[in-house]
């Protein structure tokens, strides 16, 4: 009681170059989804999913990588002045407020 019985299928995993395949075979529309989904062991709704998932994706393959390599560095470089501006500020206001706690000497 309890139990799973022993011929529970298991969820079977798709590596990235599979889920490709299946999407690139949608796409080129030779074979029918059932045909695909019975080649590779998908699920029909899978297939349909995975081609769109590739349609969507595939304008990235042709954009400007460098513009969002810049706006990275410049994202980086922006916060990289915020917290210099920040550990300046910081180490006037201690430099300020060490004297009153320096003994006369």
């Amino acid at each position: 009681m309890g139990q799973l019985p022993l011929t529970c299928p298991m969820k079977k995993v798709f590596t990235p170059d599979q889920k490709a395949n299946v999407a690139i075979a949608a796409i080129k529309g030779v074979q029918s989804t059932s045909q695909i989904s019975s080649m590779y062991e998908v699920h029909p709704t899978q297939v349909g999913l995975w081609k769109k998932q590739a349609l969507r994706g595939l304008s990235e393959v042709f954009s400007d990588k460098r513009r969002k390599v810049q706006d990275d560095h410049e994202a980086l470089v922006s916060e990289l002045y915020k917290t210099i501006g920040q550990r300046d500020m910081e180490l006037s206001w201690l430099k300020k407020n060490l004297k009153r706690f320096e003994s006369p000497g």
